[in-house]
Protein backbone atom coordinates (compact mmCIF):
# COMPACT_ATOMS: atom_id res chain seq x y z
CA UNK A 1 0.00 0.00 0.00
CA UNK A 2 1.30 3.43 -0.94
CA UNK A 3 0.78 6.27 1.48
CA UNK A 4 0.54 9.75 0.00
CA UNK A 5 1.59 12.53 2.31
CA UNK A 6 -0.01 15.82 1.55
CA UNK A 7 2.35 18.79 1.84
CA UNK A 8 1.61 21.26 4.55
CA UNK A 9 0.13 24.50 3.38
CA UNK A 10 1.46 27.73 4.74
CA UNK A 11 -0.68 29.37 7.37
CA UNK A 12 -1.44 32.88 6.08
CA UNK A 13 -2.68 34.04 9.47
CA UNK A 14 0.56 32.96 11.15
CA UNK A 15 2.62 34.77 8.55
CA UNK A 16 0.54 37.93 8.96
CA UNK A 17 0.79 37.77 12.76
CA UNK A 18 4.56 37.22 12.54
CA UNK A 19 4.93 40.20 10.24
CA UNK A 20 2.86 42.39 12.56
CA UNK A 21 4.89 41.27 15.56
CA UNK A 22 8.15 42.04 13.75
CA UNK A 23 6.88 45.47 12.68
CA UNK A 24 5.84 46.29 16.23
CA UNK A 25 9.22 45.19 17.55
CA UNK A 26 11.01 47.40 14.99
CA UNK A 27 8.73 50.33 15.84
CA UNK A 28 9.43 49.86 19.55
CA UNK A 29 13.20 49.79 19.02
CA UNK A 30 13.02 52.83 16.74
CA UNK A 31 10.96 54.76 19.31
CA UNK A 32 13.39 53.80 22.07
CA UNK A 33 16.43 54.98 20.12
CA UNK A 34 14.62 58.17 19.10
CA UNK A 35 13.90 58.94 22.75
CA UNK A 36 17.54 58.28 23.68
CA UNK A 37 18.62 60.90 21.15
CA UNK A 38 15.79 63.39 21.67
CA UNK A 39 15.74 63.54 25.48
CA UNK A 40 19.16 65.29 25.82
CA UNK A 41 18.21 67.74 23.07
CA UNK A 42 14.87 68.51 24.70
CA UNK A 43 16.54 68.88 28.10
CA UNK A 44 19.10 71.34 26.69
CA UNK A 45 16.37 73.33 24.95
CA UNK A 46 14.18 73.55 28.06
CA UNK A 47 17.13 74.44 30.30
CA UNK A 48 18.15 77.25 27.93
CA UNK A 49 14.71 78.81 28.37
CA UNK A 50 14.82 78.86 32.18
CA UNK A 51 16.40 81.21 34.71
CA UNK A 52 19.74 80.33 36.33
CA UNK A 53 18.35 80.72 39.84
CA UNK A 54 15.47 78.38 39.07
CA UNK A 55 17.84 75.86 37.49
CA UNK A 56 20.06 75.88 40.59
CA UNK A 57 17.15 75.55 43.04
CA UNK A 58 15.15 72.87 41.17
CA UNK A 59 17.07 71.48 38.19
CA UNK A 60 14.53 68.73 37.49
CA UNK A 61 11.43 70.96 37.51
CA UNK A 62 11.08 72.16 33.92
CA UNK A 63 8.36 74.75 34.65
CA UNK A 64 9.92 76.37 37.73
CA UNK A 65 10.86 80.01 37.19
CA UNK A 66 9.10 80.39 33.84
CA UNK A 67 10.52 80.40 30.34
CA UNK A 68 12.21 83.25 28.48
CA UNK A 69 14.71 83.91 25.66
CA UNK A 70 17.04 86.03 27.79
CA UNK A 71 19.81 83.41 27.74
CA UNK A 72 19.91 83.45 23.93
CA UNK A 73 20.18 87.23 23.72
CA UNK A 74 22.84 87.28 26.44
CA UNK A 75 24.90 84.57 24.76
CA UNK A 76 24.67 86.27 21.38
CA UNK A 77 25.54 89.74 22.73
CA UNK A 78 28.38 88.77 25.07
CA UNK A 79 30.21 86.32 22.81
CA UNK A 80 31.19 86.37 19.10
CA UNK A 81 28.89 83.47 18.23
CA UNK A 82 28.14 84.98 14.83
CA UNK A 83 31.86 85.04 13.99
CA UNK A 84 32.21 81.45 15.19
CA UNK A 85 29.29 80.50 12.94
CA UNK A 86 30.96 82.15 9.96
CA UNK A 87 34.30 80.48 10.69
CA UNK A 88 32.71 77.05 10.96
CA UNK A 89 30.70 77.63 7.79
CA UNK A 90 33.74 78.71 5.76
CA UNK A 91 35.91 75.86 7.03
CA UNK A 92 33.20 73.22 6.53
CA UNK A 93 32.34 74.48 3.04
CA UNK A 94 35.98 74.48 1.91
CA UNK A 95 36.46 71.03 3.40
CA UNK A 96 33.46 69.72 1.47
CA UNK A 97 34.64 71.20 -1.84
CA UNK A 98 38.21 69.90 -1.61
CA UNK A 99 37.22 66.52 -0.16
CA UNK A 100 34.68 65.80 -2.90
CA UNK A 101 37.10 66.92 -5.62
CA UNK A 102 40.22 65.06 -4.53
CA UNK A 103 38.64 61.94 -3.01
CA UNK A 104 36.45 61.40 -6.07
CA UNK A 105 39.52 61.56 -8.32
CA UNK A 106 41.37 59.15 -6.04
CA UNK A 107 38.41 56.75 -6.00
CA UNK A 108 38.12 56.96 -9.80
CA UNK A 109 41.83 56.19 -10.25
CA UNK A 110 41.65 53.19 -7.91
CA UNK A 111 38.51 51.88 -9.63
CA UNK A 112 39.44 52.17 -13.32
CA UNK A 113 43.10 53.00 -13.85
CA UNK A 114 45.77 50.32 -13.86
CA UNK A 115 49.13 51.51 -12.52
CA UNK A 116 52.03 50.08 -10.58
CA UNK A 117 51.44 50.10 -6.84
CA UNK A 118 47.65 50.31 -7.16
CA UNK A 119 47.12 47.44 -4.69
CA UNK A 120 49.49 49.06 -2.22
CA UNK A 121 47.66 52.39 -2.42
CA UNK A 122 44.33 50.63 -1.86
CA UNK A 123 45.80 48.80 1.14
CA UNK A 124 47.03 52.10 2.61
CA UNK A 125 43.59 53.67 2.13
CA UNK A 126 41.94 50.68 3.78
CA UNK A 127 44.41 50.82 6.67
CA UNK A 128 43.57 54.48 7.11
CA UNK A 129 40.01 53.49 8.02
CA UNK A 130 41.33 51.70 11.11
CA UNK A 131 43.66 54.49 12.24
CA UNK A 132 42.20 56.70 15.00
CA UNK A 133 42.21 60.42 14.40
CA UNK A 134 43.90 61.13 17.72
CA UNK A 135 47.00 59.21 16.59
CA UNK A 136 47.56 61.76 13.81
CA UNK A 137 47.34 64.87 15.96
CA UNK A 138 51.03 65.14 16.87
CA UNK A 139 52.45 64.36 13.38
CA UNK A 140 49.97 66.75 11.77
CA UNK A 141 50.80 69.49 14.26
CA UNK A 142 54.52 69.19 13.52
CA UNK A 143 53.86 69.08 9.79
CA UNK A 144 51.61 72.16 9.68
CA UNK A 145 53.93 74.07 12.00
CA UNK A 146 56.78 73.48 9.57
CA UNK A 147 54.61 74.88 6.76
CA UNK A 148 53.65 77.90 8.93
CA UNK A 149 49.93 77.10 8.62
CA UNK A 150 49.06 77.08 12.32
CA UNK A 151 46.42 79.65 13.14
CA UNK A 152 44.98 79.59 9.60
CA UNK A 153 41.86 77.97 8.21
CA UNK A 154 43.95 75.84 5.84
CA UNK A 155 45.26 73.89 8.82
CA UNK A 156 41.66 72.74 9.41
CA UNK A 157 40.66 72.25 5.77
CA UNK A 158 43.60 70.25 4.42
CA UNK A 159 43.53 67.34 6.94
CA UNK A 160 39.93 66.54 6.03
CA UNK A 161 40.80 66.34 2.31
CA UNK A 162 42.75 63.11 2.72
CA UNK A 163 39.80 61.17 4.14
CA UNK A 164 40.08 57.39 3.62
CA UNK A 165 36.35 56.87 4.18
CA UNK A 166 35.53 59.34 1.39
CA UNK A 167 37.93 57.61 -1.02
CA UNK A 168 36.38 54.28 -0.09
CA UNK A 169 32.85 55.62 -0.73
CA UNK A 170 33.72 56.90 -4.20
CA UNK A 171 35.71 53.77 -5.03
CA UNK A 172 32.78 51.53 -4.06
CA UNK A 173 30.35 53.59 -6.14
CA UNK A 174 32.61 53.75 -9.20
CA UNK A 175 33.08 49.98 -9.06
CA UNK A 176 29.32 49.66 -9.42
CA UNK A 177 29.26 51.55 -12.74
CA UNK A 178 29.01 49.13 -15.72
CA UNK A 179 32.35 48.59 -17.39
CA UNK A 180 30.66 48.67 -20.80
CA UNK A 181 29.75 52.31 -20.24
CA UNK A 182 33.37 53.26 -19.53
CA UNK A 183 34.64 51.22 -22.50
CA UNK A 184 32.10 52.84 -24.82
CA UNK A 185 33.27 56.29 -23.79
CA UNK A 186 36.91 55.29 -24.29
CA UNK A 187 36.16 53.85 -27.74
CA UNK A 188 34.50 57.14 -28.71
CA UNK A 189 37.80 58.86 -27.97
CA UNK A 190 37.06 60.29 -24.53
CA UNK A 191 40.04 60.81 -22.26
CA UNK A 192 40.09 59.55 -18.72
CA UNK A 193 39.50 63.11 -17.48
CA UNK A 194 36.42 63.43 -19.70
CA UNK A 195 35.15 60.02 -18.57
CA UNK A 196 35.53 61.14 -14.96
CA UNK A 197 33.93 64.58 -15.42
CA UNK A 198 31.12 63.88 -17.90
CA UNK A 199 30.27 60.20 -17.42
CA UNK A 200 31.01 59.11 -13.85
CA UNK A 201 30.48 62.23 -11.74
CA UNK A 202 26.91 62.93 -12.97
CA UNK A 203 26.01 59.33 -12.11
CA UNK A 204 27.49 59.33 -8.62
CA UNK A 205 25.38 62.12 -7.16
CA UNK A 206 24.33 59.94 -4.18
CA UNK A 207 27.99 59.35 -3.31
CA UNK A 208 28.76 63.06 -3.67
CA UNK A 209 25.84 63.93 -1.38
CA UNK A 210 26.91 61.37 1.22
CA UNK A 211 30.54 62.49 1.29
CA UNK A 212 29.58 66.17 1.30
CA UNK A 213 27.12 65.83 4.19
CA UNK A 214 29.36 63.60 6.31
CA UNK A 215 32.35 65.88 5.68
CA UNK A 216 30.35 68.97 6.58
CA UNK A 217 29.08 67.42 9.82
CA UNK A 218 32.51 66.06 10.76
CA UNK A 219 34.24 69.38 10.06
CA UNK A 220 31.55 71.33 11.94
CA UNK A 221 31.80 69.07 15.01
CA UNK A 222 35.60 68.84 15.07
CA UNK A 223 36.97 69.97 18.43
CA UNK A 224 40.43 68.65 19.30
CA UNK A 225 42.30 69.74 16.17
CA UNK A 226 40.78 73.26 15.98
CA UNK A 227 41.49 73.67 19.70
CA UNK A 228 45.20 73.02 19.07
CA UNK A 229 45.51 74.98 15.82
CA UNK A 230 43.41 78.12 16.37
CA UNK A 231 44.56 80.27 19.26
CA UNK A 232 42.72 83.55 18.69
CA UNK A 233 39.19 83.83 20.05
CA UNK A 234 37.62 85.38 16.93
CA UNK A 235 39.11 82.73 14.66
CA UNK A 236 37.69 79.81 16.66
CA UNK A 237 34.93 77.51 15.47
CA UNK A 238 31.60 76.80 17.14
CA UNK A 239 32.67 73.74 19.25
CA UNK A 240 35.85 75.41 20.52
CA UNK A 241 34.06 78.68 21.19
CA UNK A 242 31.27 76.99 23.11
CA UNK A 243 33.80 75.12 25.25
CA UNK A 244 35.39 78.44 26.22
CA UNK A 245 32.06 79.65 27.65
CA UNK A 246 32.10 77.08 30.46
CA UNK A 247 33.28 78.75 33.66
CA UNK A 248 34.08 76.30 36.44
CA UNK A 249 33.69 78.90 39.20
CA UNK A 250 30.28 80.34 38.28
CA UNK A 251 28.69 78.44 35.39
CA UNK A 252 25.76 80.12 33.66
CA UNK A 253 23.69 77.05 32.86
CA UNK A 254 21.03 78.74 30.76
CA UNK A 255 23.58 80.66 28.71
CA UNK A 256 25.68 77.53 28.14
CA UNK A 257 22.64 75.53 27.03
CA UNK A 258 21.46 78.36 24.78
CA UNK A 259 24.87 78.49 23.11
CA UNK A 260 24.83 74.72 22.67
CA UNK A 261 21.39 74.83 21.06
CA UNK A 262 22.60 77.56 18.68
CA UNK A 263 25.61 75.36 17.88
CA UNK A 264 23.81 72.19 16.83
CA UNK A 265 20.72 73.71 15.17
CA UNK A 266 22.54 73.97 11.78
CA UNK A 267 23.47 70.29 11.90
CA UNK A 268 19.88 69.29 12.60
CA UNK A 269 18.73 71.47 9.70
CA UNK A 270 21.29 69.92 7.34
CA UNK A 271 20.27 66.41 8.34
CA UNK A 272 16.55 67.08 8.01
CA UNK A 273 16.98 68.64 4.56
CA UNK A 274 19.39 66.04 3.16
CA UNK A 275 18.38 62.89 5.04
CA UNK A 276 17.06 61.25 1.85
CA UNK A 277 20.39 61.81 0.12
CA UNK A 278 22.24 60.34 3.11
CA UNK A 279 20.15 57.16 3.09
CA UNK A 280 20.36 56.83 -0.68
CA UNK A 281 24.11 57.35 -0.72
CA UNK A 282 24.71 54.79 2.05
CA UNK A 283 22.46 52.26 0.29
CA UNK A 284 24.09 52.68 -3.12
CA UNK A 285 27.71 52.75 -1.96
CA UNK A 286 27.40 49.66 0.21
CA UNK A 287 28.55 51.22 3.50
CA UNK A 288 27.59 49.16 6.50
Amino acid sequence: MTTIIQPRTADPKGAVNGAKLFNRLCATCLTLFALIWLVPFAWALITSLRDDAAITQSPTSIFAGGWSLDAYSTAWDNHPIGTWYLNSLVISTLAVIFTVAFCSMAGFALAFLRFRGRALVMAVVTAGLMLPTEALVLPQFIEYRSFHLLGTFWALVLPSVAAPISVFVFHSFFRGIPTALIEAARIDGASWWRVYATVCMPICRPAVSTVAILTFIGSWNSFLWPLLVLSQTRSQTIPVGLASLVDATSPQYAEIMASSVLGFIPLIAVFLVFQRQIVQGIATTGIK
